[in-house]
């Protein structure tokens, strides 16, 4: 026959991981590989898998077994696949082959090699690859929008966190390389262009000496798309230029997407993030003055080793005075391998879980305020869905990024993937509910 495997990816973890699944599937049908949505039907279902929090891990084993129950042949790509490759080779006898995250662009030799009767393994100890507008891609997104990733890896050693021992030092790509991805993007017809990376703010400091993200938005605004949005902006990193580069060009949302992770000085330095003791100081005021119609999203971590009802405290003061529009809130999860596993004055789940559950409560109506104050106004929205027993479009404003915010209900007519009117008649915790507005 001679015909090729036909393959399936099921896909765990965070937008990095769903760009490289992307090139994964880029690269398999450019060399002539079928591509499966149904893993039942696929000789091979890869698993990219995501290894950052305890609970992301347990998702993926849940993954692997069933496959492997069903006796599917497995590659397990992914953070997973650095973190643990010796132990899933030894678990799962179904799992053909382990690819680091710096190896998937390895990922049809890996095919032909397992096809050739090889169990492999490709893992680089210090991951250096990162794609660029040349690598083939096979977007998984609403047509609407795309993730484009300006750098990979990440210089930091924040105590809690395993990413750069899974995906290596920062390496940034070009602001030419990454305008050329955009305008390809925009060709296809996408409408939203989200920047991703570790560290945001930090871009460019590997290769040209300095952060260069000021220079790249401005670049960005000469291509002809309506919405550049960031995600994982370092408050220190917004610099007075960087600021003005938002300001200045029409299309990058002033959606600031504030990994602050915690607000109290003491719990900072524990999770070795002094530089951002600082936040306190002032950082958000500055930011909120500066740019007034900012949308200001952040992720808090709590139950940190040593943190105190005093520090849990404080940190509910900080949240309740700033009012930010989107707060995401995870429990400590201790990670073999950070130097916080070790560390002593461990919560029980209990304590995190609850404190958890307070810090939402608190946000909940300031999230609702916040909201109604889009009610009466007529709000640009991008529509990603269509549900074909109503009718009814789901889309998301500006105010909203993908699968992290809440999303847009909407009565009318419009096409999918097109920015529309629509006038915001009612709100909720989360949900924005209005009609397309018809010229």
């Amino acid at each position: 026959m001679g015909d090729k495997p036909t393959i399936a990816i099921s896909h765990l973890g965070c937008e990095k991981n769903r760009i490289d699944t992307e090139h994964m599937l880029g690269m398999l049908t450019e060399a002539g590989y079928g591509v499966d949505t149904n893993e039942e039907l696929a000789d091979y279902v890869i698993v990219n898998t995501c290894s950052f929090i305890e609970a992301a891990r347990l998702e993926s084993v849940r993954t692997l077994v069933e496959l492997a129950e069903a006796n599917k042949k497995i590659v397990i790509t992914g953070c997973m696949a650095q973190h643990f490759q010796e132990q899933l080779l030894d678990e799962l006898p179904e799992a053909v082959a382990v690819v680091g995250t710096g190896d998937y662009h390895k990922i049809v030799n890996v095919i032909e090699r397992v096809e050739q009767g090889e169990r492999v393994k490709q893992v680089s100890i210090e991951p250096t690859y990162i794609a660029d507008e040349t690598t083939p891609r096979y977007r998984t997104t609403t047509e609407g929008v795309a993730y484009l990733r300006i750098a990979e890896g990440c210089d930091y050693r924040c105590a809690f966190c395993i990413i750069p021992h899974l995906r290596g030092k920062q390496r940034s790509r070009t602001i030419e390389s990454i305008v050329a991805e955009a305008k390809e993007l925009v060709s296809q017809g996408v409408q939203e262009i989200i920047l991703i990376s570790q560290i945001t703010t930090n871009y460019g400091l590997d290769i040209y000496g300095q952060p260069k993200l000021a220079e790249l938005l401005r670049a960005l605004g000469k291509v002809n798309i309506p919405w550049i949005r960031m995600h994982y902006a370092y408050p220190t990193g917004l610099t007075q230029d960087v600021i003005a580069a938002i300001k200045e060009t029409p299309n990058i949302l002033p959606y600031l997407d504030l990994p602050l992770q915690h607000s109290h000085e003491e719990i900072l330095r524990a999770m070795n993030r002094p530089w951002q003791g600082r936040v306190n100081d002032g950082i958000i005021d500055r930011i909120k003055t500066a740019l007034p119609t900012a949308v200001l999203r952040t992720t808090f971590i709590v139950g940190f080793p040593g943190e105190t009802s005093k520090h849990f405290e404080h940190l509910l003061e900080f949240v309740r005075r700033h009012e930010f529009d989107h707060v995401g809130v995870f429990t400590f999860s201790p990670e073999e391998g950070t130097p916080a596993y070790n560390l002593p004055n461990q919560l029980s789940q209990e304590v995190m879980d609850e404190r958890r559950e307070r810090l939402m409560e608190l946000q909940q109506p300031i999230s609702l305020k916040k909201n109604q104050q889009e009610v009466g106004k007529i709000a640009d929205v991008l529509i990603e869905q269509e549900n074909p027993e109503s009718g009814e479009l789901i889309g998301r404003s500006a105010r909203f990024s993908p699968e992290v915010d809440g999303q847009v209900y909407v009565q009318g007519q419009a096409k999918l993937g097109t920015i529309v009117p629509v006038a915001i008649h009612e709100a909720d915790t989360y949900d924005l509910y209005g009609q397309v507005v018809n010229n």
